[in-house]
């Protein structure tokens, strides 16, 4: 499944800076749907390059993340349960700042 994944708010440092990033995501063998779970496990694998536990905590974004599916709050759409279609554009905003 094509997907469109942007990192924003900081969050870019943990993926060497990089804002956007297109990528091809595998299904589950026998399943014909992506879920949200499915893909943050995928994006820790793949993307996340340092510092995982700024982007996880356990199964789930940290508190602070900001998640859109395209441009729409998780919360709206079921969170870890969201299924996820061709061509969606999910962005993680951190929402933490230091000072």
């Amino acid at each position: 499944m094509h997907l469109t994944i942007e990192f924003g708010g900081g969050l870019e440092l943990l993926c060497q800076s990089v804002k956007i990033h297109h990528v091809d995501v595998d299904m589950k063998p026998g399943e014909d749907k992506l879920g949200m779970r499915d893909l943050l496990s995928w994006i820790q694998t793949n993307l996340i390059k340092e510092r995982p536990e700024m982007f996880m905590k356990d199964d789930h974004v940290r508190p602070g993340v900001l998640v859109l599916i395209n441009d729409c709050d998780w919360e709206l759409s079921g969170q870890l349960d969201t299924l996820l279609e061709e061509k969606d554009v999910i962005v993680f905003i951190s929402t933490l700042h230091g000072g």
